[in-house]
């Protein structure tokens, strides 16, 4: 190969190129004055995340304007962190038309209405936080009294399932058990609370995984009359969910579990219209977790010509922007 001489160099370097064309990067000007609307319009022609995050607000809007059916779907520390009290508006105002969760998305939202969870540091030490009985996710805790109120709260429920079931041979699904504690609850800062007054079924596929499984393990212990729980039904009812939708629209904060059962319902539609992940999972280790939209449109999961988006990044920041400007304002516009 000839040695480079310098006009090859100077040609590298200023490569011609073709015209290019699209949206400006622009960011937001903060010699004008800064509102909320200035400030969203400012993401879309940010880049990187920014950009992400629009897209998923004009996605969520898309959602509502066509009325499809939402299908939200969060892990537990979403009702951990202050994004439970959105989650409860959602579904109080029925912007919202069903949820999926984790064990522990369903047993905080309860103790939350006991007592609440304080804001610590991800740092602290946790043999020592154990000696005190004080339990840490990230930087919030979580003291172990508040699990001691909740076998108080869902142990008379179980006996309340169990007599039934010996009464009738019903057997509760886990959607069933959640409706029946939402009612007893009885409290308006509970999202279960409105999920029962607005009728907005609530699944957890991974019922047994937290409190509720602890719980269900001391109740059934020794006991010769045992209870059941039908999570097959469940599995039923979510898939009939989706098939008697025109068109879904998923929303789901977290990766994991709630991520896969929501795709996994849809593919027996030939897959969502618009979906908008919002995680930090990444792709690399081949788990749906962190898996890219398109993955999910090769097993017809999400519909091949589906809007779609994944904003990389903390649901605590991002969830509470999409929210002010994609749903609110239909709730608003409803008075």
């Amino acid at each position: 190969m000839a040695k480079k001489t310098v006009k090859d160099a100077y040609e590298s370097i200023f490569k011609k190129s073709v015209k290019a064309s699209g949206i400006s990067v622009k960011g937001l000007d903060f010699n004008q004055e800064v509102t909320l609307e200035k400030l969203i319009n400012a993401l879309g022609t940010s880049g990187f995340q920014a950009t992400h995050l629009s897209r998923a607000i004009e996605i969520v809007k898309k959602m509502r304007k066509d009325k499809v059916t939402i299908f939200l779907g969060y892990t537990s520390n979403q009702v951990s962190s202050g994004n439970r009290d959105i989650i409860r508006y959602l579904v109080q105002h029925k912007l919202v038309d069903c949820l999926v969760s984790t064990a522990g998305g369903i047993e905080e939202d309860f103790i939350k209405t006991h007592a609440p969870f304080f804001i610590s540091d991800f740092r602290l030490d946790g043999a020592k936080l154990r000696e005190k009985g004080i339990n840490r996710i990230g930087n919030l805790l979580a003291p172990n009294e508040r699990y001691i109120w909740f076998e108080k709260f869902f142990q008379p429920i179980l006996q309340e399932l169990l007599d039934e079931q010996l009464n009738t041979g019903h057997i509760f699904s886990p959607s069933e058990i959640i409706d029946k504690m939402g009612e007893k609850i009885n409290h308006e800062e509970s999202i279960y609370y409105w999920a029962h007054q607005n009728k907005i079924p609530v699944f957890s596929p991974a019922f047994m995984d937290g409190a509720i499984g602890d719980n269900c393990y001391f109740f059934n212990y020794n006991k010769q009359k045992k209870l059941f729980i039908d999570q097959i039904a469940d599995h039923h009812r979510l898939i009939e969910k989706t098939l008697d939708s025109k068109e879904t629209g998923l929303i789901i904060l977290g990766a994991g579990l709630v991520k896969h059962t929501l795709l996994n319902a849809n593919m027996y539609r030939e897959g969502a219209k618009y979906t908008v992940y919002m995680n930090t999972s990444s792709e690399y280790d081949g788990s749906d977790s962190g898996a890219e939209p398109e993955e999910a449109k090769s097993w017809g999961k999400i519909a091949a010509d589906a809007n779609t988006v994944k904003v990389v990044g903390d649901t605590t920041v991002l969830f509470p922007l999409v929210v002010t400007v994609a749903l609110r304002h239909f709730q608003k516009a409803k008075k």
